[in-house]
């Protein structure tokens, strides 16, 4: 693994937000200022593929970028406010429910399962 890579891992790993590829190249680059914008790309791409971060739409609350996170061990729900832009996330034993239900009724196994919600959070409900 190159320093590059290692330096991108590192801010999607400390990351308190989601990010997206700028933001990801911004911050790797503080860390190892030979990190360019498509080894930021190639690096995303192996890590979705072999399973490590979940690429996000986020209800495109900011136009059609992507956002990435790292794929923790539990799905969760993202519910995103349209008009603050706050991402609040959900763990629902429910929703894990009906992922199991899915795959029993429908005789479908799931690898990747995401859940957007899109509306308004108690302080932009007022």
């Amino acid at each position: 693994m190159t320093a590059q890579r290692r330096a991108i891992l590192k801010v999607i790993e400390t990351a308190s937000k989601h990010l997206d590829a700028s933001q990801i190249l911004r911050k790797a680059r503080a860390l190892d200022n030979s990190v360019d914008r498509s080894t930021v790309y190639r690096t995303l791409d192996l890590l979705k593929r072999q399973g490590l971060i979940d690429e996000l739409d986020l209800m495109h609350l900011k136009g059609e970028g992507h956002y990435y996170e790292r794929k923790l061990g539990r799905d969760h729900i993202h519910m995103a406010c349209l008009r603050c832009g706050k991402i609040t996330e959900f763990v629902s034993e429910t929703f894990e429910s009906l992922k199991t239900q899915l795959e029993r009724d429908c005789r479908f196994h799931i690898v990747v399962s995401r859940l957007e919600v899109g509306g308004y959070c108690a302080g932009c409900r007022h």
